[in-house]
């Protein structure tokens, strides 16, 4: 009688193990895509996550019950205020991964921009824009460097600097494209558009050090049982002789790197009015800058950066025209 009738599969995934603390608040995207189109473009950009509301919306998922019904939908607000290009680099391809071969900086980078490093006093971006022509030959990857304006959003005013990997055309295309945006202002609405399938990548929510319970999901023990009640009930076998690293333990809970997949964007615009709840969102407050709605919810608080990716493995259906969007919920969340 001690064996247990039924099947007990391990509770929780190893997948994401170590469950540690993410080194920085703000995600690192590791994969480009490549996309198949004639013109280069950007393949990402940045927002910050404002709060959750509802939407109505016409479902057009052709093989879906409630086709041409109206629907609910939870659907997470991003402020996506526009991004500055500061720079361009490029890589080519080895044995061993991506080599930076030169970058190049515009003449007149953004003021705040000397909060997040230190800027000499002045770029001679024409000497650098030469060696990029130089190193055309053996460049296999463009990229923007781009620094984020939080001040336009939040109360913040060092800005988040980071790569995006420009895509589609040729490589000539790509330094070209690259060069016309070079200290130049690039909107949400230029690369992405209402209907497209993105890829979000974001910090989880930290929930600090937690038990095997509510860190791993495992079963709670009998009311009568020695000891506790919200642990395991041993940490394994005899042989071999340590602990193994699937046995669930307590430890850090939250605040991991999370990457998220096709996530549709139900609506975009200018206008924050269409989107500010009565109140402002909770510990957020009122959007001030062009927003994104994605449908369902997003990793992450309030205020902290997420950032969007043309997706990498998109659905193979995808309705032609945007969806239809007929009422977007502006109640207060906290029924004021």
């Amino acid at each position: 009688m001690g064996h247990r009738k039924h099947n007990a599969p391990r509770h929780g995934s190893l997948a994401y193990l170590p469950r540690q603390r993410a080194t920085h608040p703000a995600a690192r995207i590791r994969y480009w895509p490549k996309i198949d189109a004639d013109t280069p473009k950007l393949l990402g950009f940045a927002g910050y996550k404002a709060g959750m509301t509802y939407v109505f919306s016409i479902e057009d998922r052709k093989r879906s019950p409630n086709f041409g019904k109206e629907v609910m939908k939870a659907a997470t607000v991003l402020e996506t205020p526009p991004i500055v290009v500061c720079g361009i680099r490029t890589y080519t391809h080895t044995p061993y991964g991506l080599e930076q071969l030169t970058e190049c900086w515009t003449k007149t980078p953004p003021e705040n921009l000397n909060r997040a490093m230190v800027l000499p006093e002045n770029f001679d971006t024409d000497a650098m824009l030469q060696k990029l022509e130089e190193k055309l030959e053996n460049t296999t990857t463009v990229r923007a460097i781009v620094a984020t304006q939080p001040s336009q959003a939040i109360a913040k005013k060092k800005p988040e600097v980071f790569e995006i990997e420009i895509g589609g055309g040729t490589i000539p295309e790509q330094l070209e494209y690259a060069k016309s945006l070079l200290g130049k202002m690039v909107s949400a609405e230029e690369i992405f558009k209402s209907g497209q399938y993105t890829d979000l990548a974001a910090i989880t929510t930290g929930k600090g050090w937690q038990g095997p319970v509510k860190r791993w999901g495992v079963t709670k023990l009998q009311a009568k049982g020695r000891k506790t009640k919200r642990g395991i009930a041993t940490l394994g076998p005899w042989n071999p002789h340590h602990l193994m690293y699937s046995v669930a333990r307590a430890g850090q809970m939250g605040y991991h790197q999370r990457i998220e997949y096709n996530n549709r964007i139900l609506k975009m615009g200018k206008d924050a009015n269409e989107v500010n709840v009565k109140g402002g969102f909770i510990r957020y407050g009122n959007v001030k800058s062009p927003y994104v709605v994605i449908e369902g919810s997003v990793a992450g608080t309030e205020k902290r950066m997420v950032k969007i990716r043309v997706p990498a493995r998109p659905p193979t259906q995808v309705a032609e025209e945007p969806p239809h969007v007929t009422y977007v919920s502006l109640e207060s969340p906290q029924g004021k």
